[in-house]
């Protein structure tokens, strides 16, 4: 599978790591954030992020920034984007059960790198469970 990686300054580190830990596993990962702890705009890394998602240049996206919140609502201003914002694996399991999300995005201030690598782990695993929620996600797209 590729997958698309995008972050701001709060979240290299864990972004080195997890492409590391996807490669591992046989994923192409292409890298769409910054590779420096300089203080950046997580938008600059979002928008590209979600556009290769949108024409299908990757398959998955996954974006980390301090909070989680600036890359979620970035991201999800694209309408071919389902961005689903996780602090646990419940919540990591559930944004791709119940909402399809195409991109998992993480908090690297709040979530250990133990607890991104379950929540990436989960995500992956978990299929979209179709039925109601299927009814709901399309009610999503304003198009």
């Amino acid at each position: 599978m590729t997958i698309g990686i995008c972050n701001d300054h709060a979240g290299v580190e864990y972004k080195f790591k997890l492409i590391k830990y996807l490669e591992g596993k046989g994923h192409t990962v292409v890298n769409f954030g910054t590779d420096t702890e300089d203080s950046c705009d997580y938008a600059d890394f979002a928008h590209p992020l979600a556009y290769a998602v949108e024409r299908g240049e990757v398959e998955l996206g996954i974006a980390i920034c301090g909070t989680g919140n600036g890359m979620a609502i970035t991201l999800n201003k694209h309408q071919g984007v389902r961005a689903g914002l996780a602090w646990n694996t419940a919540i990591a399991h559930l944004v791709a059960e119940h909402n399809a999300a195409n991109v998992l995005v993480m908090p690297a201030r709040f979530a250990s790198y133990r607890m991104v690598v379950s929540m990436v782990r989960e995500w992956l695993a978990t299929d979209f469970a179709g039925g109601r929620h299927e009814r709901r996600i399309q009610k999503i797209p304003l198009r």
